[in-house]
């Protein structure tokens, strides 16, 4: 090949890949100086009790990473979604998000074949496009059904989310925001029933709480070490 058709191939494989090298980029570092370190673990603290039935987190999420519906429930994409539990033994209903729960042993990730599911050293879970085959084995393997396969063509992607038809996706905990030391969109619009914060620091809201109150992980059995937690459920 020459030099020159070399150089235009090079030129066109960036453009095309750019937004799954950018979140290959958000997978090792906070920032181009900071790693991301094992001595933290993301989580997310979700109280049932606070949680009504407006869906703001959900629009916020959708929002933030450009989401879009075709009006195909059975297969639009769904980072967060609002799931209703109800005790049969005295009929009452709760409603509760749900969403990837960025597990500490992410069945998702066992399955993968091409290791395109992931897990940062801080606990995030990711895919990244470019190694994702649309096997859906980790749809499959996921206990909470939170991935999704994109099946629509994807417009007006988000410069720090991307997406793409055939590939698998699932709630990032807005990771590009949390690198920028934000808190993930869903939090931000239901502050009084999320808490996010670092499990591992002491000084942290989410770890006292964690720490002097109940709480409970989904499918505990699973001993899948979850980093979303709930209270009063």
């Amino acid at each position: 090949m020459n030099p020159e058709r070399r150089h235009l191939l090079g030129l066109a494989a960036a453009a095309v890949l750019a937004p799954g090298l950018r979140l290959v980029e958000l997978a090792q570092a906070r920032s181009p100086e900071e790693a991301a370190s094992a001595l933290r673990r993301w989580g997310l603290l979700i109280d049932v009790e606070k949680c009504s039935d407006c869906d703001a987190c959900v629009t916020a999420c959708h929002e933030e990473n450009g989401v879009t519906g075709h009006g195909r429930p059975a297969t639009d994409a769904q980072w967060i979604r609002k799931a209703s539990l109800r005790d049969r033994a005295t009929g009452h209903v709760q409603t509760m998000p749900l969403m990837c729960q960025h597990c500490e042993h992410p069945p998702c990730v066992d399955v993968c074949p091409t290791g395109a599911s992931f897990k940062r050293a801080d606990g995030i879970v990711l895919v990244d496009k470019h190694t994702c085959i649309g096997c859906r084995y980790c749809v499959m393997a996921c206990p909470f059904g939170a991935r999704s396969f994109i099946h629509e063509p994807v417009t007006g992607q988000k410069p720090d989310v991307p997406r793409g038809k055939g590939t698998v996706e699932s709630c990032t905990l807005c990771v590009h925001r949390v690198d920028r030391g934000q808190i993930p969109a869903c939090a931000e619009a239901c502050s009084q029933a999320m808490v996010f914060g670092d499990l591992n620091d002491s000084s942290s809201e989410i770890h006292r709480r964690l720490k002097s109150e109940p709480s409970t992980q989904l499918r505990a059995d699973l001993a899948l070490n979850t980093g979303v937690r709930y209270q009063h459920l």
